[in-house]
């Protein structure tokens, strides 16, 4: 069996803490870490090589060029082209982080990568769009963390919320990950039964829905207000997802996907359930939406491509 590789673009917190929480899972045999600053680089490669020296199997942690990506499966994404200043969005990081990926990605393309690329960068929507376009890869093979880790919040605040677990609650984030996001009620439930008859049996009460969207669009910002940034989330959400693909595990996650006629769109990356396998992208599953959902969404493709466009004056 050929070792798994998995190469992280960017060894600033994201990108460690998601190479810790790929060695602890055992996702892969080796983990390729890549960042300019090759003293950070170095640091890391020594401190995670110590972890792996306590895994039951040899995990090997390398430092590379980006150039040197022929053999890799998976390469995530995580440079960023500077932190948010109080009160930007995450579209605000755009031009620094599309100008970071316009060089690496026909780097890699030129010496031969043909794996899938995961982008965990922001706004994730808009760069998982621009290398896809950049790789000319398949769009099958690009994907980005998308509404996932939004997915995995509101999940757990309904689990909080309803003292359960997370695993047990059927919930979505669908669309941009950002401002325009949105929970597919529609679509939600509890061991078979609808939120809220769930909340009556359990507490008496009825779920407040409107703000349970706010609070989990709003939690990615208080987390990053508090401590500066935000990691062990998206760690996890990389981790997963790589978990997912390695195993061709056919699981829908909400992820960020090129579509092509899907939802009546093109021309755009956004979150949408998607089945995943060593392929990448299987299936593109499309939701029936409420009147309400699908003016969300149609929103929310609209602030995507608004975005992308600017990314075409950027490119000239």
């Amino acid at each position: 069996m050929k070792p798994r590789k998995v190469m992280i673009i960017g060894a600033g917190n994201v990108g460690s803490s998601a190479a810790y929480a790929l060695l602890n899972q055992q996702i892969c045999q080796e983990l390729i870490l890549v960042d300019l600053n090759q003293s950070l680089v170095e640091g890391h490669r020594q401190d995670l090589a110590d972890a792996a020296a306590y895994m039951p199997g040899r995990i090997i942690i390398s430092a590379r060029p980006v150039t040197d990506c022929a053999d890799v499966d998976i390469a995530v994404i995580t440079v960023s082209g500077g932190g948010l200043k109080p009160g930007q969005t995450r579209l605000d990081e755009l031009d620094g982080t599309a100008r970071i990926v316009g060089n690496i990605v026909p780097e890699m393309m030129q010496n031969g990568f043909k794996g899938i690329f995961l982008v965990a960068t922001n706004p994730c929507d808009i760069i998982t769009y621009q290398v896809w376009k950049l790789s000319g890869l398949p769009r099958h093979q690009v994907l980005g963390t998308g509404v996932w880790l939004d997915t995995t919040r509101l999940r757990r605040i309904l689990a909080e919320q309803l003292d359960i677990a997370a695993q047990s609650v059927d919930a979505f984030i669908l669309g941009e990950h950002g401002e325009t996001q949105f929970p597919v009620w529609s679509h939600s439930s509890v061991y078979g039964m609808t939120l809220n008859e769930y909340s009556r049996w359990k507490t008496g009460q009825e779920l407040d829905f409107a703000a349970l969207g706010e609070r989990t669009r709003q939690l990615g910002f208080e987390i990053y207000s508090q401590k500066g940034c935000t990691e062990y989330g998206v760690a996890g959400t990389i981790t997963e997802i790589c978990r997912n693909l390695f195993t061709s595990s056919h699981r829908a996650l909400t992820v960020s996907c090129v579509l092509d006629g899907e939802y009546g769109k093109e021309g755009l990356a956004i979150g949408v359930p998607a089945v995943l396998t060593q392929r990448g992208i299987e299936q593109i599953i499309e939701l029936d939406f409420n009147e309400l959902e699908q003016r969300q969404f149609d929103d929310s493709a609209a602030a995507i491509k608004t975005n992308i466009q600017r990314l075409a004056v950027l490119h000239h």
